[in-house]
């Protein structure tokens, strides 16, 4: 079976399959499809952002504050669920159903409230109001370039990935060293990086539409999309925060 969610895949774009298909109805189904991305995108970081405040300012005393302070396995279940399950769908996508995909979806961005809540403990509640701002109008432009543009951005897809492992690398580095100068190299690069793969993730996603349109594989892209811009967004507007962000 091709994999859907590569649009350079071998397998016949289902609109040439259809050849009579009307292309009226096929940009209608078109801004559908995209239309529902957001929405799950945008639900997401909705739903992660009530987690987070829940969880670092709910009650009398911060939550999140006693259980990263206190360390142990919670902690570590909290940093490391998140990528579990984003592997677990990538790697699955094809054989989990539709309704496991989301459920899979929404323990994921509830959980990445959890850690998120980090965020409002180290920084000032302006520093991240001020970032998340500007990463969604960056976003917002961002993604809607590459919706339109014509211009072909596989070739940039594939320099975006080999900076994202460099900033990978170079952040374990840091861990170690510490050092302000390298910190500040890394979150210039992450903005970047995360600003040219929405515009790359954007693109792809949107090609995708063409394989799985009339398919019942259309509901499994809504959802591996609006977890591609998801993290997109989220790992934008942590760059920006810790570029601009006045610590607590």
């Amino acid at each position: 079976m091709a994999n859907w969610s590569d649009p350079h895949s071998t397998a016949a774009p289902f609109a040439t399959a259809a050849g009579t298909r009307d292309s009226a109805a096929y940009d209608a189904g078109l801004r559908s499809y995209m239309l529902s991305i957001y929405n799950y995108m945008a639900s997401g970081v909705l739903l992660s952002g009530i987690v987070a405040l829940m969880f670092a300012w709910g009650g009398t005393e911060s939550i999140a504050y006693s259980v990263f302070a206190n360390g142990g396995p919670l902690v570590w279940l909290i940093i490391l669920s998140p990528l579990a399950i984003v592997l677990a769908m990538s790697f699955g996508q094809n054989k989990f159903s539709t309704p496991a995909l989301q459920g899979m979806f929404w323990a994921f961005t509830v959980l990445m409230g959890l850690s998120l809540s980090t965020l409002l403990l180290r920084y000032t509640g302006t520093s991240v109001a001020q970032a998340f701002f500007a990463a969604a109008a960056g976003f917002a432009g961002l993604s809607l370039y590459g919706y339109t543009t014509k211009k072909d951005l596989s070739g940039l897809g594939s320099f975006l990935i080999v900076g994202l492992i460099g900033i990978i690398v170079a952040s374990i580095i840091n861990i170690f060293t510490q050092s302000s100068t390298l910190s500040l190299i890394i979150s210039v690069a992450g903005v970047l990086i995360f600003a040219g793969l929405t515009a790359y993730d954007t693109q792809r996603i949107k090609s995708v539409y063409q394989y799985v349109a009339g398919t019942d594989m259309v509901g499994k892209a809504v959802i591996m999309g609006a977890l591609t811009l998801y993290l997109d967004f989220i790992n934008m507007f942590q760059f920006i925060l810790s570029l601009i962000g006045n610590r607590e």
